[in-house]
């Protein structure tokens, strides 16, 4: 591996300031890494002629010493992020072809604190998985294997894309989308740090719309660190974006002090659910003793209502989703089939446009839409929902934050669970808690399983506690002290 490949976020940064190192030389090195891997199929759309010209604009910034805080650095930007004369397709064949005549916020505020776009990572379509394996232009593989087998492995969904392109080195960072897990999911499935901040930190605006009161941007990166860094250059106010929060960003950096002294850690028993793995409940004992290693205080803590997460979220989701998917018709933009009439050209576009797990997740929200199934299903979940965040708001005055594991497996292979969506879905069992309630969360890898693949703990916060959290991940990062890296690469 080139050794610049080898630089984290913050390391390349260092260099690139101190003049180490060029843009253009480390934009270069993951073209090539690109070219390597394409085998992973982690990217949709690749863009080594942009990538190439702003790191020329970097390298120009850089030597007036006027550059930004994510100057020079070469990322992967999620295929769900609209950009301007750039193909954005959210993963979906109706989108196919779609190049938006706009930037979306978070792009946009990644560009001008300097970062360079290799290209647009594949995604499940509209983010809808948790195997990167519902996408049109098809499945993501996990560049780590089984030790001693070779078969493909998932990388997690719904950001597998930015996922395996991080871990595998080519792109030192990506953003990602989380709606239930899909930052978080995937960064334990590739040994990665992923990290949903508060809902309304940053700006949804020209992301593709999923889950609208769920969708958060974050990033995805190899270190708490580099997660601080970027988190600081994507985050801020968007007036274009009602739900975003005028809230000042602070120093995320400067919040990584490595000093947990005090900090008071929530166990919940509720996470500990029928059939875990020994080798997670292990992990999470083994994060829990370094917590208290480094000065912090372990409490019990109760969640009572996590047990009713997982099907409020999929109610509330595709309830959502039905609703936001309706705009793709075959009128406006991208994919249109032709019928004899306006109602079969609806019914072609979408019937050919949208793919197995899009159309069943849109037939279970316009269910629980519907008249007399709507107080029954959507209004219930709703409330359901409000509990599930007072249960979050009343652990707040034991503790300072929450630790648990943040998949109930490693990854698993490609076909493994392709015929039960039920079990796909399980995946999310402990991250969707903290979407439902808007809060942030950290998956920070922690170690092993048996067969060499990387397990993810997971950190959350109270609303706008990016801070803490943060704090408690790098200390967290590095008493466990991951080494693992990925032995397969793109054949």
């Amino acid at each position: 591996m080139s050794e610049l490949l080898s630089l984290t976020l913050a390391d390349a940064r260092d260099k690139l300031a101190a003049k180490e190192i060029t843009a253009t030389e480390l934009t270069e090195a993951y073209i090539g890494a690109m070219a390597q891997t394409e085998g992973l199929n982690a990217f949709i759309t690749e863009t080594p002629d942009k990538a190439r010209a702003m790191a020329k604009a970097s390298d120009e910034k850089l030597a007036k010493g006027e550059g930004g805080a994510m100057e020079g650095l070469p990322i992967g930007m999620k295929d769900l992020f609209c950009t301007e004369g750039v193909q954005s397709t959210a993963g979906s064949h109706i989108l196919e072809g779609f190049t938006p005549t706009y930037e979306s916020t978070v792009s946009q505020n990644l560009w001008d604190a300097g970062a360079v776009m290799l290209g647009k990572t594949n995604m499940d379509e509209f983010a809808m998985g948790s195997a990167n394996i519902t996408s049109y232009y098809g499945s993501v593989q996990n560049p780590y294997t089984k030790q001693g087998d070779n078969d493909a492995l998932v990388p997690g969904g719904s950001s597998g894309g930015s996922a395996a392109a991080v871990a595998a080195r080519s792109a030192i960072a990506a953003t990602g989308t989380d709606t239930g897990g899909s930052i978080r999911q995937p960064a334990a499935f590739a040994g990665l740090v992923g990290f949903k901040p508060t809902y309304g930190r940053c700006s949804r605006w020209g992301i593709v719309a999923f889950a609208s009161s769920l969708d958060q941007a974050g990033p995805m990166t190899r270190t708490v660190r580099d997660s601080a860094i970027m988190l600081g250059a994507m985050a801020g106010f968007d007036p274009k974006d009602s739900t975003s929060v005028n809230l000042p960003v602070p120093d995320y950096e400067a919040a990584l002090t490595g000093d947990i002294r005090g900090m008071k850690v929530g166990i919940p028993s509720e996470y500990r659910v029928d059939g875990m793995p020994e080798e997670i409940e292990a992990l999470w004992k083994q994060g829990v003793e370094m917590m208290k290693d480094a000065g912090a205080e372990v409490v019990d803590i109760a969640l009572p209502h996590t047990k009713y997460a997982l099907p409020t979220y999929y109610i509330v989701a595709p309830a959502e989703a039905s609703s936001n998917l309706a705009r793709y018709d075959g009128v406006r933009y991208g994919l249109r089939v032709e019928g004899k009439d306006l109602n079969e050209m609806y019914e072609n576009t979408r019937g050919q446009g949208f793919g197995a797990e899009v159309q069943r997740r849109v037939m279970i929200g316009t269910y629980v839409l519907s008249a007399g199934y709507y107080d029954a299903y959507y209004l219930k979940a709703q409330k359901v929902r409000t509990r599930i965040a007072d249960d979050f708001r009343n652990a707040w005055n034991q503790c300072d934050v929450i630790l648990t594991p943040t998949t109930p497996s490693a990854a698993f292979g490609m076909n493994d669970k392709l015929d039960d969506p039920i079990a796909m879905y399980l995946n999310d069992v402990f991250t969707v808690p903290a979407s439902l309630a808007g809060l942030p969360g950290i998956s920070v890898p922690a170690g092993v399983d048996k067969d060499g693949l990387p397990l993810g703990l997971q950190l959350i916060g109270p609303a706008f506690g990016e801070e803490t959290v943060l704090r408690a991940a790098g200390v967290l990062e590095s008493a466990a002290g991951f080494s693992a890296e990925p032995a397969l690469m793109a054949k």
